[in-house]
């Protein structure tokens, strides 16, 4: 038996990558981590976002936060090079504001077929490095696709939202738990570590958490 990671996060939220890429460094050095089973869980940081391609995301978080779009630009060049210093190649002129409903859709969907974690990279390469439409129904099918689900049911999934009460349930739980903000990691429903830590955190509460599951086992 494995024990589980759950993982809140959103498609748009350029901290849930980074913490992606540390946990997966510190996964990479845990002895057991072939008994570890990933589970991505839905959180939407922007609910009611309305998708706009012709929005940016400095232009949106000059206007969200009230601030210069010179420090907009200046907060995303940080998290860029925050970004680069794990391997990942951020390019958030390019980035289009989008609802993240459908992404998280076509999670659950590829969880159905033990293709998740292979979605969820491709959909986060997709907005923070391509500065494809994340909402965008076509090239969410075209992004299944591409991992291995088939397109026609990927559509119709999409089309009929399918996964809406798991998404909206995915939330609430994440409130159950305390959790307004993500990435956010829970370890075996035992152990809980929030935002894009350092990867030796992520170890040492790996080793902690699976410590206390073989005893329960």
């Amino acid at each position: 038996m494995k024990m589980r990671v759950e993982i809140w996060s959103d498609i748009v939220c350029p901290f849930c990558y980074l913490g992606k890429r540390k946990f997966e460094a510190a996964l990479a050095e845990f002895a057991q981590r072939d008994n570890i089973e990933v589970e991505y869980k839905s959180f939407q940081l922007m609910p009611d976002a309305v998708t706009d391609t012709a929005l940016r995301v400095d232009e949106y978080l000059s206007k969200a936060k009230g601030m210069p779009i010179e420090q907009a630009r200046a907060m995303n060049a940080r998290v860029t090079q925050a970004a680069a210093e794990v391997g990942l190649d951020y390019h958030l002129d390019k980035a289009i504001l989008a609802n993240t409903f459908n992404a998280h859709a076509l999670l659950h969907h590829a969880k159905q077929y033990g293709k998740q974690s292979a979605m969820k990279e491709r959909l986060l390469k997709a907005y923070f490095t391509e500065g494809l439409n994340v909402d965008d129904r076509a090239t969410l099918v075209r992004l299944a696709t591409e991992v291995g689900l088939d397109p026609t049911q990927t559509e119709r999934v999409l089309a009929q939202r399918t996964y809406a009460d798991a998404i909206r349930a995915d939330i609430d739980l994440a409130h159950s738990f305390g959790c307004n903000g993500v990435p956010f990691f829970v370890f075996d429903r035992a152990y809980a570590v929030s935002g894009a830590q350092d990867s030796r955190i992520f170890l040492e509460t790996l080793r902690q958490a699976y410590a206390e599951f073989e005893r329960k086992e």
